[in-house]
């Protein structure tokens, strides 16, 4: 055997030959890596746009001798035709109908994302997700008109015609529960299925059943996933457009009754947006700055969103 040598030429009888892979460039990783930075760029350059845009377009809302900042985030009504600028009315509706969407997508989609990732079989997973994502593929305009054409004369037909309105929140918000429902039940449905086998045969070992196991060792381990669906949710909740336009009502009603009519931010945009409107009228520039709203009310749930994750987040080696 060859003496080690350092900065010589042999090191245990064979040539030192120190790997370097600049030498030898990959082509298709260069490209891989480059396209990858397209679309980082592209993304954040379209989310700078947007941002800049709403703001531009809102200042000139806020500028106005009418609008007052404080009584924009305040007020309870929302009538721009004879200056009254309250954006709670739209605020609250979109609340109650998110709130009641989420009653509905929560506990269901995570009732199907526990029986896919623990009960069923591979050959019926397989089966059943693909087939419960179609509903998330569904245009929501048809999920509009189906709840202002079946839902809302159920309900009527249940709670009486004078206590639900046509155009009413609860319709609205139980048909945009079933359409977030495949989100909430599919990223769920991930963390669950990407917790270790290892959890579950220690808590089969001891003594535990399916269901148990289930609840009080994968759901916990899964946690920070299934916190960040729920987040992603209601981000969507909130930001619905057509299922609110059609079935909940174009009034900017102040009320807590999900069986009365209202509008929402969405709702509100896209009816002014659609009208006759001149452009850079006070109406016109008012959905600019509800528009900023839903951005920073969006922006502040994907942070708490990723603060959740990285609370909670386990780390498996």
């Amino acid at each position: 055997m060859a003496i080690r040598k350092e900065n010589g030429r042999i090191i245990n009888g064979y040539p030192n030959r120190r790997a370097d892979l600049r030498k030898h460039p990959r082509v298709r990783e260069t490209i891989i890596q480059a396209l990858l930075f397209l679309a980082g760029f592209v993304s954040i350059f379209t989310t700078i746009g947007i941002v800049y845009e709403l703001g531009k377009e809102a200042l000139l809302f806020f500028r106005t001798p009418e609008v007052n900042l404080w009584e924009f985030l305040t007020g309870t009504s929302w009538q721009p035709h004879i200056e009254e600028f309250g954006v709670l009315p739209l605020a609250l509706s979109t609340l109650i109908t998110s709130s009641i969407a989420m009653m509905i997508a929560i506990p269901l989609g995570l009732t199907a994302a526990i029986y896919l990732s623990e009960y069923a079989t591979e050959r019926v997973r397989k089966i059943l997700k693909p087939t419960l994502e179609v509903l998330a593929g569904i245009p929501t305009i048809v999920y509009g008109y189906f709840a202002l054409t079946f839902v809302t004369p159920l309900l009527r037909s249940i709670f009486g015609e004078d206590v639900v309105e046509i155009y009413n929140m609860a319709s609205g918000g139980l048909v945009m529960g079933i359409l977030i429902l495949p989100l909430v039940a599919s990223m769920s449905e991930d963390a669950l299925h990407a917790v270790p086998n290892a959890l579950r045969e220690a808590a089969f070992g001891l003594g535990a059943t399916r269901l148990e196991v289930a609840l009080k060792v994968v759901v916990p381990a899964a946690m920070s996933g299934i916190a960040a669906a729920i987040i992603v949710g209601i981000s969507r909740a909130i930001g619905e457009t057509m299922i609110v336009a059609v079935a909940v009502g174009a009034g900017p009603n102040f009320t807590f009754n999900p069986f009365r009519g209202a509008e929402t931010m969405t709702g509100y945009i896209v009816r002014i947006s659609g009208g006759d409107l001149s452009y850079d009228s006070i109406d016109y520039n008012s959905i600019f700055a509800i528009g900023l709203l839903l951005f920073f009310i969006t922006l502040t749930l994907n942070i708490i969103s990723q603060r959740i994750v990285r609370r909670f987040r386990e780390v498996y080696e």
